[in-house]
């Protein structure tokens, strides 16, 4: 690693790379980040800077960057079989991850089918509903429900149910229109009285909207316990246990988006465990599902949406897929994943972990300008009280100055750092958050 190493990989990333969810324009005044490697919590560019990896990229990374026990799994994966088409095959992968994920999963979801990524899974769960309602002859049941501030994607169907205006509003006109309801958001947190009755109140309303209109919904979807791109609102798992029964009570199916809040981010393994309620109809599953190796997704579905389809004719099997479905290397990776889970007991881990972490946090929860601070298992965020229009990139490029990589949401600030973080990995981290809260 030798001076000008950074300038040059930006050079030509700038004249070759369309970044995602990016203006452009953007980095003629604020430089990408040029990473070489990375090293468990850790990214390196390619002069040798370390950044802490405080959003696991993009919220995947759950064991830190090249971890052995992923890596060894998938160079063992390429000497038996690297990929192929599941239309028609099967393969030893695929089996032993979809066992294991009905077994994770709650009760009741026995039938598992794969995407690459979280949009898609979320496609394949909309257009599962639907179809399911097809094949019962109930076609006029077309539309959904989902939350005011959710986000599902960014393909047209998850954008359909996703109420972040950034990402839709463009596409409006492409879109299918489907009902919001309020969204149980308590601002301080996912305890207490006030949280409780946020619940209570937004369930109230869906109950209202599903009397009136449940003759024409095929599902509600709804991210369990944390909307994230919304700005990680939290709300109480008693409102998850309210959805189900009034789900159940009208015959609308349920889908939970575990996309982010899934894998340990929470608390639990799935953040549906906490609503102590029956399971809902379709599980989507991404992200951590491989550590952040490889792309993959999963859609979990009951018995009963899986024998909708089950018949003679093709027209009524579900007709979806990708060239990649169900990758033998994705999936071994995600093996893997499982296996560090069940070794270093990582849920039991993690609870002890966040509670350490919420002390060594607590400077920023008692800053004067902050508020709203909050936790959910191993997520945090708080709001900063700031006039800058342009916060979110400026404590961004601050943040790197500090060595952290912290990418917030407007006006809101969150940490979600790989799990093998340390005690002194996060002080640095709340540490360089200060000093960037005080520069605003």
């Amino acid at each position: 690693m030798t001076a000008g190493e950074n300038a040059r990989w930006l050079s030509r990333s700038r004249a070759a790379v369309w970044h995602p969810c990016t203006q452009m324009k953007v980095h003629e005044t604020t430089p990408l980040v040029p990473i070489a490697r990375g090293e468990g919590a850790w990214l390196i560019d390619f002069e040798g800077r370390r950044y802490l990896d405080a959003v696991s990229s993009w919220w995947v990374n759950l064991f830190g960057h090249c971890h052995p026990i992923i890596g060894a799994a998938i160079a063992a994966q390429l000497g038996e079989i690297e990929h192929v088409m599941l239309a028609g095959s099967t393969h030893r992968a695929v089996i032993e991850l979809s066992e294991r994920l009905v077994q994770l999963a709650p009760p009741g979801l026995h039938h598992v089918f794969y995407g690459s990524d979280g949009a898609s899974a979320v496609e394949i769960a909309l257009k599962m509903a639907f179809h399911y309602w097809h094949n019962r002859g109930e076609s006029e049941r077309k539309t959904f429900v989902s939350l005011a501030g959710s986000y599902h994607g960014e393909t047209l169907g998850a954008l359909g149910v996703t109420d972040v205006a950034i990402f839709r509003d463009t596409y409006a006109p492409l879109l299918l229109q489907h009902a919001r309801v309020p969204a149980p958001d308590a601002a301080a947190g996912n305890a207490g009285a006030r949280a409780q009755a946020a619940a209570d109140d937004a369930a109230d309303r869906l109950e209202a909207h599903l009397a009136q209109h449940a003759g024409t919904i095929a599902a509600m979807i709804i991210e369990p316990l944390v909307q994230g791109a919304s700005g990680m609102v939290m709300h109480h798992p008693r409102y998850l246990a309210r959805v189900r029964a009034a789900c159940t009570r009208y015959g609308v199916l349920l889908i939970a988006d575990e996309i982010m809040t899934g894998f340990g981010r929470t608390g639990t393994m799935l953040a549906w465990e906490q609503s102590g309620a029956p399971a809902p109809d379709l599980l989507c599953l991404s992200k951590g599902i491989t550590g952040g190796y490889l792309p993959l997704s999963a859609v979990l579905a009951s018995d009963a949406i899986f024998d909708a389809f089950y018949a003679d004719e093709v027209s009524r099997a579900f007709l979806h897929s990708h060239s990649y479905t169900g990758n033998a290397l994705a999936c071994r990776a995600a093996l893997a994943v499982l296996d560090i889970f069940a070794r270093d007991d990582v849920i039991a881990q993690n609870r002890a972990r966040a509670a350490r972490w919420r002390e060594i946090a607590r400077p920023l929860a008692d800053h004067a300008k902050t508020r709203d601070f909050r936790t959910c298992g191993m997520i945090t965020a708080f709001e900063v009280d700031t006039s800058r229009a342009d916060f979110s990139r400026w404590a961004f490029a601050r943040g790197l100055e500090r060595e952290i990589l912290i990418r917030p949401i407007g006006r809101t600030v969150y940490f979600m750092p790989p799990y093998v973080t340390t005690d002194a990995e996060y002080e640095h981290l709340v540490r360089g958050t200060l000093e960037m809260i005080e520069a605003a």
